[in-house]
């Protein structure tokens, strides 16, 4: 079992919980995730880490209750256990030799994103944070980002935090000032990644993008996170997540990404009672 140690509300729709599982804690890396199960009766699901604390042995998650699982979990409290937290799981993200770097997060990719803006900022690389919301309510993380990057911009769909726009509109415009990097990280929305991939091939930025598809089991076997890069299917569970985002064929992993939409939703709603009294 693996306890929980705290729980947060980081806004309406964003739970952040600490996890306790040292042995994940002292293996996990920026770029990798956990499978988790809340009882015997749950379903397994896939979710990166955010943080991580080896002294003291926990593991931090961010999620948004919109599925079956994850409403169930934000139910949860401190005190409360999981059964299973089986991890670190997929391949760290390559970050070794980068310099000077834009690390671009899309709503609640912002929470993946963190770990590595911190990882580069504290190896003493030049970080800027780019993040993109729906509005000023939803933004998460400000605090946690500014300690750890050399600029941090936000911006909202709305305006309502006095910066409107796309995180690529941003992105373009420190590009073109000179930003000079050499690597662009990209977090969020599959067409947000998308569009951030096209712009910094313009400007032939090396780009990586992690891919989040349905997983069912994390160890390549069930084939159900299949994502196309370079012409070919790889498995985001083993063989990434993170992938050269010049590489991935988009439009397929979105088309793939709408295939149980309708089984989610009937999920969503439905409470198993299988082997229940």
């Amino acid at each position: 079992m693996y306890p929980i140690r705290k729980v947060e509300q980081l806004n309406n729709e964003v739970t952040r919980m600490e996890i306790v599982a040292p042995q994940v804690s002292a293996k996990i890396k920026p770029g990798q995730f956990i499978m988790l199960r809340i009882d015997e009766y749950g379903e397994r699901i896939p979710l990166t880490m955010n943080d991580c604390n080896p002294d003291a042995g926990t593991v931090t998650i961010v999620f948004q209750a919109v599925g079956a699982t994850t409403k169930r979990l934000r139910h949860l409290k401190a005190g409360d256990c999981l059964l299973d937290f089986a991890g670190p799981l997929g391949r760290p993200t390559g970050l070794e030799g980068a310099a000077r770097v834009a690390v671009i997060g899309g709503g609640l990719g912002t929470a993946i994103a963190y770990p590595q803006a911190k990882w580069l900022y504290d190896q003493g690389a030049e970080v800027d944070v780019i993040t993109g919301f729906r509005s000023r309510e939803l933004i998460i993380l400000e605090s946690e980002i500014a300690a750890h990057s050399t600029r941090q911009i936000i911006m909202t769909d709305d305006g309502s935090n006095g910066n409107k726009g796309l995180v690529t509109e941003a992105l373009r415009r420190r590009i073109e000032e000179g930003a000079g990097y050499d690597l662009v990280l990209a977090v969020g929305p599959l067409i947000m990644m998308k569009f951030v991939c096209l712009l910094t091939k313009e400007h032939g930025i090396r780009t990586l993008v992690s891919m989040n598809p349905l997983m069912i089991d994390g160890t390549g076997m069930c084939g159900g996170c299949r994502v196309k890069v370079d012409g070919a299917y790889r498995h985001a569970c083993v063989d990434g997540p993170d992938f050269d985002g010049h590489l991935v064929d988009f439009d397929d992993a979105m088309s793939r990404s709408k295939l149980y939409q309708s089984f989610e939703a009937e999920a969503a709603g439905h409470e198993c009672l299988i082997g229940r009294d």
